[in-house]
């Protein structure tokens, strides 16, 4: 049976290319990046070298990379260690789709006293720019907003917001795991930004958190002192090469966007169906789809078994079976939200797309057969032309 993998918003497989650059550092530059010895150096250097490549990639100085785990420990790194180092300002504004790592910190901190404003968004998923600048006030001290939407693919007016953060004093952090390397996004003006190698082809495990010069963030775990003394513990060195190995891939965008618009208008076809989020400003291999009547969970096993391999929303809660907070935020009906999909695609769909549509056509047939509710799926292809 042929696999497709549509789940790369969940990870990505690990490239060749890159899994060859890690086997090489396991196997042969396998000292402690902090031991002095020859191997130690030798691996100290590849460490090095990684940084660099990705300091070059963005345009900043390599001393404003922090290497991590990935996307929730550089995301808890920089919402944590900026609390930590300015505790006279209390306030911190994020958005109501942010992904569960940065809504949870931040409910943390306001048991602690903090105040949060969460801002919302509109039907498409997207943040009026304004909104952000009518809440921040004299002590706010952070604006967290994500570049990507890991559940709709949404892509919010990130450049906007860090100019508004500049002008009124506030430090401004992106959660940019869903974006990097898929849609550009130059720094100036972004204060911190979050993002993990697992998302690109790069290894799990490993991410980093970029710092501009200049802002003071403090240490949320202590050791060794590592990575300039804001991240302690041993670093992922074959990891971090392998990360920045990543860098070097081509994606094969503008096929793979391709490739998505095509399966976007065959599954439109389908009656009592709804696109989530916008069109428009969305990354490039992101399809959120909902199936009016349906569950999700049995399309998603349905289509498992014929190996093609999506997910029912964020991969990070979907074992929780809860309904999805972003489809929520969208105001979108229960009876649509029960029945989503995301596709995340990657070249696994190029050439694939009938095959992708028809598989997922009778799936949504056969599963409406079974189902005990009388769908009227007329009224509601009218509904969402109307729309």
């Amino acid at each position: 049976m042929e696999e497709i993998y549509l789940d790369n918003a969940a990870t990505t497989k690990v490239d060749d290319a890159v899994a060859k650059k890690v086997k090489e550092v396991f196997l042969e530059s396998y000292g402690n990046a902090s031991s002095l010895h020859t191997k130690g150096r030798e691996s100290r250097e590849k460490m090095e070298s990684a940084k660099k490549k990705i300091a070059t990639y963005l345009n900043c100085n390599p001393k404003e990379i922090i290497f991590t785990s990935g996307g929730t420990e550089s995301n808890n790194l920089a919402i944590r260690g900026l609390a930590k180092a300015n505790p006279e300002k209390k306030h911190i504004i994020t958005s109501v789709i942010e992904h569960p790592c940065i809504l949870e910190t931040c409910q943390d901190l306001k048991r602690e006293g903090y105040e949060v404003d969460y801002i919302k968004v509109n039907n498409d998923g997207l943040i009026e720019v304004e909104d952000i600048s009518k809440k921040i006030k004299d002590n706010t001290l952070l604006v967290s907003i994500m570049h990507v939407n890991n559940e709709i693919g949404t892509i919010q007016p990130i450049e906007k917001i860090s100019q508004i953060c500049k002008k009124q004093n506030v430090y401004f952090h992106t959660d940019n795991v869903q974006g990097f390397l898929k849609k550009d996004l130059p720094l100036t003006s972004i204060d911190m930004m979050s993002v993990s190698g697992h998302k690109f082809c790069a290894p799990k495990g490993v991410g980093f958190l970029y710092v501009k010069k200049g802002i003071k963030i403090l240490p949320i775990n202590t050791g060794g002192g590592q990575e300039n003394g804001l991240r302690s513990g041993t670093e992922n060195v074959p990891g971090i090469v392998g990360l920045a190995a990543a860098l070097d891939i081509d994606f094969k965008i503008n096929e793979i966007e391709t490739s998505r618009d095509k399966i976007i208008e065959g599954l439109k076809k389908i009656k009592g169906v709804k696109i989530n989020g916008s069109i428009k400003n969305r990354i490039y291999n992101n399809i959120n789809i909902s199936f009016y009547g349906i569950e999700g969970e049995s399309l998603m096993l349905m289509l498992d078994e014929q190996g093609i391999y999506v997910s029912t929303g964020s991969a990070c809660a979907s074992t929780k079976l809860n309904e999805s907070h972003v489809l929520k935020a969208l105001s979108i009906d229960e009876m649509y939200i029960h029945g989503s999909l995301r596709l995340s695609l990657g070249t696994d769909a190029i050439g694939k797309e009938n095959f992708i549509i028809e598989k997922i056509t009778n799936a949504v047939k056969k599963l409406r057969e079974m189902s005990p509710f009388k769908l009227n799926l007329e009224e509601e292809n009218d509904k969402e032309k109307n729309n």
